[in-house]
C-alpha cells in the first residue's frame, strides 16, 4: 500500500507537468515550427517498445520506392557520445540508401537534411511528445499486448502522457495486432475512438522474415514465407522446413524496450527456447558482456543463440563461444487500414 501511495503521489506532478507543456503548444505560447517539407511522425503513448522501427522502415521504404527522397530523423536515445544508437544501425543495415540523422534538436536536424540531402519528406522516429516540429501526419503506435501502459502515467504506470493525448493523433496503429484476439482489438479500438474519433485506425503485425548473422549470412526465409500455412496465432512457420534449428533447443536474449514482444515472436515462430536473458533497453554491450553471454551459451545444451536485430548490430559477432548467433529480423504487415493509409501518404506528396 505504501509503495502504491508513493507512486500515485509521484504520478500527479508528472502528469501536471506534461499537461502544462502540451497546453503551451496547443495555445500557441510555444512555437511549432514548419520545416518546408512534409513531416511524418511515428511515436508512442507509452514507455518501452511498441515496434516503431518496423513502421519507420515501412514508411521510408514506401517513399523511397516512389522515387521520393526521404530522411529519417531521431533523437538518438541510448547512443554513446559520437555514436549511432541501435535503431539507426538497424535501419542503416536495412535501408543503406536512406539517410538517418540523429539530433535532439529535430528542427535543426530537419533543416540540415533538407539542405544537405535535398530530402522531400522527413520521417520522425519517436516524436509524438516532441511538439516543437510541425508534422503533417502524426502516427501513434499502441502495443496490443499492453496498449495503455496499465492505465497510469509514469511512474505509477507506463504512459508518457494521459490517454487523452491521443486526440493529437492522425493515425493510431495497433502493433502486434495478431497476438491478441478480435475482441481485444475491438476493446482497444473503442477506447481510442473516445479520444481520437477522427484518427485512422491501423492494425499491424510484426512478421518474422529470416535469421541473419552479423556477417550478413541469411537463413530461414522459407520459415516465414507468405505462402506458408498459418495457425490461429498468425504463425507462418513451416513445420516441414529443413532448417537445422527446427525442434531443437535454442537460447535467446535481448536488450529492447519490450522483451515480452520478442518472446511472443519466438513463440510465434515455434522456436524451442530453453533459456532466455534480458538486458535493459538500448543496452550498450561491452566486451565483458559478450564474454558473459559466450560463457552462458557455452554451458547450455542448445543448437544456437537468437537475439533481435537491434542487439546484433551492436554486438557484431557471429558466434558466442561455440554457438552460432542469429537475429530474427522483423518486417511490418498492415492487416487493416492500409489502403486509406497509403492514400493519406500519397496526399502528402501532392502539392495543394
Amino acid at each position: 500500500m505504501l509503495a502504491r501511495a508513493v507512486l500515485q503521489a509521484a504520478e500527479v506532478p508528472y502528469t501536471c507537468a506534461v499537461r502544462w507543456r502540451n497546453r503551451q503548444f496547443d495555445r500557441g505560447r510555444k512555437a511549432i515550427e514548419r520545416v518546408g517539407v512534409p513531416v511524418v511522425s511515428v511515436g508512442n503513448l507509452t514507455l518501452g517498445g511498441t515496434g516503431k522501427t518496423p513502421l519507420v522502415e515501412w514508411l521510408a521504404r514506401w517513399f523511397r520506392d516512389r522515387g521520393v527522397r526521404v530522411t529519417v530523423i531521431s533523437r538518438g536515445y541510448g547512443a554513446e557520445a559520437g555514436a549511432r544508437n541501435d535503431e539507426a544501425l538497424e535501419l542503416e543495415q536495412k535501408l543503406p540508401d536512406v539517410p538517418h540523422v540523429q539530433n535532439p534538436d529535430r528542427v535543426a536536424a530537419a533543416r540540415m537534411a533538407i539542405e544537405e540531402f535535398e530530402c522531400q519528406v522527413i520521417v520522425l522516429d519517436d516524436a509524438f511528445q516532441h511538439r516543437r516540429i510541425h508534422r503533417d501526419l502524426d502516427i501513434v503506435l499502441l502495443d496490443a499486448l499492453e496498449p495503455f501502459g496499465f492505465g497510469h502515467v509514469f511512474p505509477r504506470g507506463m504512459l508518457r502522457e494521459p490517454i487523452s493525448g491521443l486526440s493529437r493523433a492522425s493515425v493510431v496503429a495497433l502493433s502486434r495486432a495478431n497476438l491478441v484476439d478480435a475482441a481485444e482489438r475491438e476493446r482497444t479500438k473503442a477506447i481510442v475512438r473516445k479520444h481520437a474519433p477522427a484518427a485512422l485506425w491501423l492494425e499491424c503485425n510484426h512478421a518474422p522474415r529470416e535469421l541473419r548473422s552479423a556477417s550478413g549470412a541469411k537463413k530461414g526465409s522459407e520459415l516465414f514465407s507468405g505462402n506458408a500455412p498459418s495457425d490461429d496465432s498468425g504463425s507462418r512457420f513451416q513445420e516441414n522446413s529443413s532448417d537445422p534449428f527446427f525442434g531443437k533447443p535454442v537460447a535467446a536474449f535481448c536488450g529492447i524496450g519490450n522483451p515480452a514482444g520478442f518472446c511472443r515472436t519466438l513463440e510465434q515462430c515455434r522456436f524451442n527456447v530453453t533459456a532466455f536473458r534480458e538486458f535493459p533497453d538500448h543496452f550498450a554491450y561491452q566486451r565483458a558482456d559478450v564474454e558473459s553471454l559466450a560463457a552462458w551459451a557455452t554451458g547450455l545444451p542448445v543448437e544456437a543463440v537468437l537475439c533481435t536485430q537491434k542487439d546484433l548490430v551492436k554486438l557484431g559477432v557471429d558466434r558466442l563461444g561455440p554457438r552460432s548467433l542469429w537475429a530474427v529480423t522483423i518486417g511490418l504487415e498492415i492487416a487493416a487500414g492500409q489502403a486509406e493509409f497509403e492514400s493519406r501518404l500519397q496526399r502528402l506528396l501532392t502539392p495543394s
